[in-house]
């Protein structure tokens, strides 16, 4: 696999980044879109395609989605994640490689994808929070407000869905919490939902699902890495128990592994830790510039939904070019989706919700939002764009 790298960034070149140069995440090969449809299809499930060839059918498959976790983030650490590690070495009957995650580099975003077989351009969950065409508000779409109808936005059956009208016993093992949420219904039900404070026991209720049924497509969930490294950054002690802790769990489910089963641990994207100076975080707030002929900033720091004001489109890509160019991939709409940035095509119903101005840094820089987004500016950990450190995320397997 050839993994994405931003272009040179030379200090003494004014000219703007190609947003045709962006490393576009590889959709329909070796994306995280991609892994359920060849799962499912290797099991029988009409309709879907093998789309990442490497991996061998199995009756039986478990996906352990870790939220945050990049595959450089296991490559630096392997102290802290000794069995992760030897999953990168391919040493335990299995594959280890990394695959992209789709743009943005998202929770919804990403966790849409995983679920639905599908690029966000088609899924419409292109962002952290974009606009409702229909009401011309901002939606956070990880939180769901303000709230739309679930299956209007998202129309799309999961794969879940499909493998369970196939006879495959299907089920999701997570906390509680997500039960009954919005994003859950569009991206990641079908079968049974088991909810589980306590993350050892998802993984004991993971392997003991995985084993009810000669065939079975099974899914379960942690989230603090994410959490530990958005509040504290990726250096921090909290971080690396986390790191070290999930490693455990990766373990635990492993050793429970009935026999004719895989086990794929992914994540939904990486992340980059932001420094706190003025050049690395520019305040939209404060930037007169920047907010010049704007009506609504969506997305998060590292990946911009900007909406202009009507008929001011082209004067605000203009400015965002001079002022971000070196160091954000900056597009139109048009651009991003004929570059194939939110994938190969986008649906009618989706265009409106992306920016009239699509801004992916490349830099460890953000634009942040300190008083229309302080919880979100006071990050320490980000994510969004198409850097490897954001995109790369683990496919690593475990078969027995």
């Amino acid at each position: 696999m050839v993994q994405p790298t931003p272009p040179s960034l030379w200090p003494d070149d004014p000219t703007p980044l190609d947003p045709g140069s962006a490393p576009v995440p590889e959709y329909g090969s070796g994306s995280v879109a991609d892994l359920l449809p060849t799962l499912a299809a290797g099991q029988g499930v009409p309709g879907l395609t093998r789309l990442i060839g490497e991996l061998a059918p199995a009756d039986r498959n478990c996906v352990f989605l870790i939220d945050g976790l990049g595959w450089q983030q296991i490559k630096d650490h392997p102290d802290e994640a000794p069995y992760l590690t030897s999953l990168l070495a391919s040493s335990r009957g299995g594959t280890g490689r990394p695959v992209t995650v789709g743009f943005p580099a998202t929770t919804a975003t990403s966790l849409a994808s995983v679920g639905t077989g599908l690029p966000p351009g088609r899924h419409g969950l292109p962002g952290y929070m974009v606009r409702d065409p229909a009401t011309g508000r901002l939606m956070n779409q990880l939180r769901w407000k303000p709230y739309t109808d679930p299956s209007a936005w998202q129309p799309y059956p999961t794969v879940f869905q499909r493998a369970h009208e196939a006879g495959i016993h299907t089920a999701q093992v997570s906390s509680p919490i997500f039960e009954h949420t919005p994003l859950t219904e569009i991206a990641l039900s079908g079968g049974t939902f088991h909810g589980r404070l306590s993350a050892e026991e998802r993984m004991d209720l993971a392997a003991e699902q995985l084993g009810a049924a000669d065939r079975s497509l099974i899914y379960t969930y942690y989230s603090e890495v994410d959490g530990k490294g958005h509040r504290f950054g990726m250096d921090s002690d909290a971080w690396r128990g986390q790191l070290m802790y999930v490693d455990r769990l990766v373990q635990r489910l492993a050793e429970q592994l009935p026999p004719r089963s895989a086990l794929y641990v992914t994540a939904d994207h990486g992340m980059i830790d932001i420094p706190f100076d003025e050049e690395s975080r520019i305040d939209f707030d404060e930037d007169w510039e920047l907010r010049a002929g704007v009506a609504l900033l969506g997305g998060e720091g590292r990946a911009r939904h900007v909406y202009a004001v009507q008929g001011a489109e082209a004067d605000v890509l203009a400015v965002w070019r001079e002022v971000l160019g070196e160091r954000f991939w900056v597009a139109s709409r048009a651009e991003a989706i004929a570059a194939g940035w939110f994938g190969p095509s986008v649906d009618e119903r989706v265009e409106g919700r992306i920016g009239d101005v699509v801004a992916a840094a490349c830099d460890d820089v953000a634009i942040t939002a300190s008083v229309n987004e302080p919880h979100e500016s006071a990050m320490v950990g980000m994510h969004g764009s198409m850097t490897p450190a954001e995109q790369l995320v683990p496919l690593l397997e475990v078969r027995t």
